[in-house]
């Protein structure tokens, strides 16, 4: 696909995920929407800190998802919508269900809706692998069961369902791609491996939740690539594609894996506020790519360590973004 001049939204693209997948966008020479949630602040997310010759490339469109008149005039003249945007902290899925409920699934309709109104050429929605709850085998296919262990990865299944079918029903030329655990520069301190890395440059006890879940960790160049080669692919509509690693490792290994890198050191406390409820935790998560690696000819390229060096140095470079040590739900 050219993607020089191609029309494209992104919702979410104030996000971590979103603002990479919208800078590499602008630098392959689409003209990229940005749909962010409106705040009066006027601030839209991480699209801030971008290079001004990337950010003043983008037109940023600020409403909410669940407001379909916004999302339909925001989708008008688009080729290509990347659906990113989504609540998706899981402690705050505890708090506030409703909510994550009605921005997941009602704005993935209304995403759904307008894209069917509107003869969206593709429309790429974003799944994720917190769906497949603790794995019942191993790697996991895109065939493994859904479960839906907290509010908030059963609002992904509900919206994963939905966007089926409007594809079953209605033709609409949909992929789901669905990511593990993205990381990289950008990411919120929300996020298991900016924890880690905040605490451990501040020094002293670090407080985490559990230990021994399993992670698949990609690094987020990968995963945008991703994004983009779903998008490329005629083959993927109709399809749901795992993006992952297709290795893991336990959150305590992950620690000090990343203590080793920054030379510290550095003792670990269990903070039960940290944890999730025993029924929702999910044990392990490890991706199987295969489909991904045959269809779309994806594979991931950034090894664990060499993201993490990436990570480190950009947290170092920006450690006054973060509130270190405090619990981002």
């Amino acid at each position: 696909m050219i993607w020089a001049k191609k029309k494209v939204l992104i919702t979410g693209a104030g996000g971590f995920v979103g603002s990479h997948l919208a800078e590499e966008l602008v630098k392959r020479g689409a003209k990229v929407k940005a749909f962010v949630r409106y705040n009066s602040r006027n601030d839209f997310g991480l699209i801030e800190i971008l290079p001004p010759e990337v950010k003043n490339k983008i037109e940023i469109i600020a409403g909410d998802l669940r407001d379909f008149d916004a999302v339909y005039d925001s989708m008008q003249g688009a080729e290509i919508v990347f659906h990113l945007g989504a609540l998706i902290a899981i402690p705050y899925s505890y708090l506030h269900p409703k909510e994550v409920i009605e921005t997941n699934v009602m704005g993935t309709y209304n995403i759904l809706n307008a894209a069917k109104r509107l003869g969206i050429k593709k429309l790429i929605h974003t799944s994720t692998s917190e769906v497949y709850g603790t794995a019942l085998t191993v790697p996991i296919r895109e065939t493994h069961p859904l479960q839906g262990q907290s509010p908030y990865s059963a609002s992904k299944i509900g919206a994963d369902k939905l966007a089926e079918s409007f594809y079953k029903s209605f033709g609409l030329p949909i992929a789901i791609i669905r990511p593990f655990n993205t990381f990289g520069p950008r990411q919120s301190g929300r996020a298991i491996i900016p924890t880690i890395i905040t605490q451990a440059l501040r020094g002293g006890i670090i407080k985490l939740g559990s230990l021994t879940p399993r992670r698949d960790f990609t690094f987020v160049r990968d995963t945008v690539d991703g994004f983009i080669k779903v998008a490329e692919s005629n083959r993927s509509i109709g399809e749901v594609i795992n993006i992952g690693s297709g290795s893991d490792i336990s959150i305590g290994e992950l620690a000090q894996e990343i203590f080793s890198l920054i030379g510290k050191k550095i003792r670990i406390s269990r903070e039960t506020a940290r944890c999730r409820p025993a029924g929702s935790e999910v044990e392990r998560l490890l991706a199987d790519n295969t489909k991904a690696r045959e269809l779309l000819g994806w594979e991931p390229r950034v090894p664990l360590i060499d993201g993490l060096k990436i990570t480190i140095d950009w947290v170092k470079n920006n450690i006054k973004k973060y509130k270190a040590g405090l619990y981002i739900v």
